[in-house]
């Protein structure tokens, strides 16, 4: 199991610089980021984990300009969105800006996507939340076909174009991994069918999300696929439940890494790597 981290990268955090030669230094394999254009001033969705919506939302960075800071300044970690809001974006040109970032980074790329929580965002960019699972699938398809074709074009009901050329390709190949966030009833079937790896978030329980590993390993095999990779974020803390999590079929955990002032993310950093290195060392 690889051991990652996910943070805000933002206005007034600690430099996406800072944080990816730290973080490689001490040996994490992938670095995260969320992505919000905007917080609605008059949002009426309830933030999902109950409370105030934490300020970084507000004040996140963009993950493709933040990820392609760290790239720069990085030759191993893998750089992921956790989770672009492609509900949000244009496929066409989204397509470009992962490709270029998986070309300029030498194929580092973990491509997390989703379809958000808050719908006031979704809806000032013109996507019905209604509709928001179904533009997602086609928009993920419509931007794999533009990876792998060289006159690519897509024909839906969210998404249409005719036979286009984009360059770069991305390095990795066929393209970087899609991996689909939620944890919601249909998530399963959602990865399974246009996904290349499930991302959930925190499970009630390690037994529970196991159960639900187990049953998309099930749908795969019936779908005549092979094993599928799980990327879970908010990782506990513990050692035992890390190595508990890799039985249950985790295959890479993210430590969240909260939003704060550059010397006290370093100091935390520090406590994560030591307590990867006790995971690794068995």
């Amino acid at each position: 199991m690889q051991l990652g981290l996910s943070t805000f990268a933002t206005d007034d955090g600690i430099h996406p610089v800072s944080l990816g030669r730290l973080a490689e230094e001490r040996g994490f394999e992938s670095l995260f980021y969320p992505e919000h254009t905007h917080i609605p001033a008059g949002r009426v969705t309830p933030y999902p984990l109950g409370g105030e919506l934490p300020r970084e939302y507000s004040h996140t960075l963009d993950p493709f300009v933040a990820l392609a800071a760290v790239a720069a300044v990085t030759d191993r970690i893998e750089l992921g969105t956790g989770i672009s809001l492609v509900v949000e974006r244009d496929p066409i040109v989204t397509a470009k800006t992962v490709a270029t970032l998986d070309h300029l980074s030498g194929g580092r790329v973990l491509f997390g996507v989703g379809a958000g929580w808050l719908l006031e965002e979704m809806r000032n960019h013109g996507t019905d939340p209604d509709t928001r699972f179904a533009v997602m699938r086609e928009r993920v398809e419509a931007m794999r076909r533009i990876w792998t074709e060289d006159e690519a074009e897509y024909h839906g009901e969210h998404v249409d174009f005719d036979p286009i050329w984009s360059w770069p390709k991305p390095v990795r190949q066929p393209h970087p991994p899609v991996l689909v966030g939620g944890m919601g009833k249909r998530v399963l079937e959602r990865v399974v069918a246009f996904g290349d790896e499930w991302m959930p978030n925190v499970a009630s329980s390690v037994d529970d999300l196991g159960a639900r590993i187990a049953e998309l390993q099930r749908l795969a095999a019936d779908a005549g696929r092979g094993p599928i990779g799980v990327t879970l974020f908010g990782t506990r803390r513990d050692a035992d439940v890390i190595r508990r999590l890799g039985e249950a079929g985790v295959t890479r955990a993210l430590f969240y890494l909260p939003a704060e002032r550059p010397d006290e993310t370093e100091r935390r950093l520090d406590g994560m790597a030591e307590l990867a290195e006790t995971v690794r060392a068995g």
